[in-house]
């Protein structure tokens, strides 16, 4: 598949047209230059006649060609894999054939009732629910049984954190659909089509309107550049905006709501899905403000500065651009006592290396105005899957020190605040807002890769930090520290029990890759190796344990399991716990379902 997959299927058919996908023409625009002969790596459409059309998907959402893959729809992927097969795949792309509600339940308040908005729960992004919106008690966790299970089909990876608000639940999937479940029992209310894979949380909106015409507006991202804003009663498009032009870019970070406008990260497959002969890197990350209620721009910031530009042509055509990176892939965090917005910032792609990548940025709230930036840890550029000789790569592959969890604006017992980071160095930061991010204390949690460290996010309630450490690479990985947020020292540590998944590999191992969650007394932590912990924030001890690492019976009939967790934390409101389940990336464990917990 080629560099045109990028950049034609956003032109092509969608799952919002009246007529389905047309797998041979998607094909033949996107694809059929490759595997037509003109690439030897690639295999012939006569090869690819022989696979099942579950295998290609496979391929296309986790497989080889998983950032082609990123530019099509469920849809899409269906009707390619169909078409090259010659071969149906049972059920449909949207999985609702079955399991919708026989009632549509009415969207009560969202603001009114227990709720968990966006990534972190508010546009702090602690991580940390109280407990009146967990209705969940420290008690209770260890009497927590499984409730109903939700199938999301043509998948490899349940990679949305849930939101649940108003009665209901919002996730988001691989293949572009966007799932509105009544919270109690998992029926579907209402699906929405995105243009390609969604995998940022959905965020509600303040209401827009006044009378019988007002709505609560739902916040969409997905992985071809687009925000939406729907109607969270009933999936209705309100407007969409493209929010960057590159032919790369996605969107992995939650929108972010405040004071009317929508905030929205902007990264890229650049980094890890460049075709062959493509002109590496020209994409420069940063922060877009919408309109909340139309979806204009309001402003753009870039973490790179200078716009990248040609640095040197070769004689076969191929051409080295920079400096570029800086992707910010999750969602932004919110001060308004300093009318600031900070973002995670990761490396710099291409060209000389910035000093702002690897690092925690501030920007103006009102402007988009960056105020200030601190780096840490910085390395050299570093494009990942780069071979070190080939043209645009380093000397040697650079550590890929991201910032790729969201800063989290903890304020202590005595009124102090701090931005609490973590790296994918292993070390979590805490910085201080009023002296333009200057260091208050760091912690070593993890010795740091690509893949290790502190990936997706930590938790903090007032009083500690929790840490959870990926660290694949080392002979034993994973692990979940908490830490004093007001002196840095460890209060525990807790080191990964032996896998649930069996043999101890790659695939099946400790390292805790996901965001954790905090309610009073409990903090829950999801597994590589397929299964999710409560312990306890006095000790660690570890309170309850649900092994995912089976098939489930779902809602909608979709067949479904669980797998390797990577990304998303669990989900408490309402008494009720929400984790997703399956990564089946970088060599994981695929799975496709979301788990509903509640005690009886």
């Amino acid at each position: 598949m080629s560099a045109a997959a990028i950049v034609l299927s956003a032109g092509l058919a969608h799952p919002a047209d009246p007529a389905p996908p047309d797998g041979a023409k998607l094909f033949e625009a996107a694809c059929a230059s490759c595997h037509n002969g003109d690439d030897p790596r690639a295999p012939t459409t006569g090869t690819l006649r022989a696979r099942s059309p579950q295998a290609i998907v496979e391929a296309l959402t986790s497989g080889s060609m998983r950032y082609q893959g990123l530019a099509f729809t469920g849809a899409e992927r269906r009707a390619i894999a169909e078409f090259l097969s010659g071969r149906k795949l049972r059920g449909t792309p949207v999985g609702a054939t079955v399991g919708r509600c026989a009632r549509v339940p009415p969207l009560g308040d969202p603001f009114a009732g227990p709720m968990w908005n966006g990534w972190g729960a508010g546009i702090e992004n602690t991580h940390f629910q109280r407990a009146g919106q967990a209705g969940l008690t420290a008690a209770q966790v260890p009497h927590l049984t499984l409730k109903w299970a939700f199938g999301f089909p043509d998948t490899t990876a349940a990679w949305a954190q849930p939101t649940v608000a108003g009665g209901r639940v919002f996730v988001s999937s691989q293949n572009g659909t966007v799932y509105s479940l009544e919270a109690k029992t998992g029926c579907i209310a209402w699906t929405f089509a995105a243009h390609a894979g969604v995998r940022a949380s959905i965020t509600i909106g303040p209401r827009l309107g006044a009378g019988r015409a007002a709505v609560y507006p739902a916040y969409v991202a997905d992985q071809q550049g687009y925000a939406y804003a729907v109607d969270a009663a009933n999936g209705r498009q309100l407007w969409s905006r493209k929010v960057d032009a590159h032919p790369l870019v996605r969107l992995t970070g939650t929108p972010v709501v405040h004071g009317g406008r929508v905030f929205v990260p902007i990264s890229s497959y650049e980094e890890g899905g460049r075709p062959p002969g493509y002109a590496c890197c020209t994409f420069r990350g940063g922060v877009i403000a919408l309109d909340a209620r139309t979806g204009d721009i309001v402003w753009r910031a870039y973490t790179i500065a200078q716009p990248p530009v040609l640095i040197r042509t070769y004689a076969d055509g191929t051409a080295a651009w920079g400096p570029a990176g800086g992707a910010v892939w999750s969602a932004p965090t919110i001060d308004v006592k300093r009318n600031a917005i900070y973002v995670g910032v990761g490396n710099t792609y291409s060209g000389a290396p910035q000093p702002t990548t690897d690092s925690v940025i501030a920007f103006d709230l009102n402007t988009g105005q960056m105020r200030w930036s601190r780096q840490m840890n910085p390395g050299p550029r570093d494009v990942f899957g780069c071979t070190p000789g080939e043209i645009n790569c380093g000397e040697r592959p650079g550590p890929d020190f991201d910032f790729g969890a969201s800063p989290v604006l903890a304020k202590l017992p005595n009124g102090r605040e701090l931005i609490v980071a973590g790296q994918k160095s292993g070390v979590a930061y805490a910085l201080d807002p009023d002296k333009q991010g200057a260091d208050v204390w760091h912690y070593r949690a993890g010795g740091g890769s690509g893949l290790g460290g502190i990936q997706w996010g930590l938790a903090v309630d007032g009083e500690q930090a929790y840490i959870p450490v990926a660290d694949i690479y080392n002979p034993e990985p994973g692990g979940l520290h908490a830490v004093s947020l007001a002196t840095g020292k460890r209060a525990w540590y807790v080191p990964p029990p032996p896998p649930a998944c069996g043999k101890p590999t790659r695939a099946c191992s400790g390292a805790q890759f996901s965001a954790v969650t905090a309610i009073p007394g409990v903090v829950f932590s999801p597994s590589n190796d397929g299964a999710v912990r409560a312990y306890s924030t006095k000790d660690g001890s570890i309170v309850w344990t649900f092994d995912t690492n089976r098939e489930f019976k779902t809602v909608n009939r979709v067949k479904a399991k669980g797998g390797s967790m990577n990304g998303p934390a669990p989900i408490v409101a309402g008494g009720m716990v929400y984790v997703s389940s399956g990564y089946g990336t970088f060599g994981l464990r695929p799975g496709n379902v979301l788990l509903a917990f509640g005690v009886d």
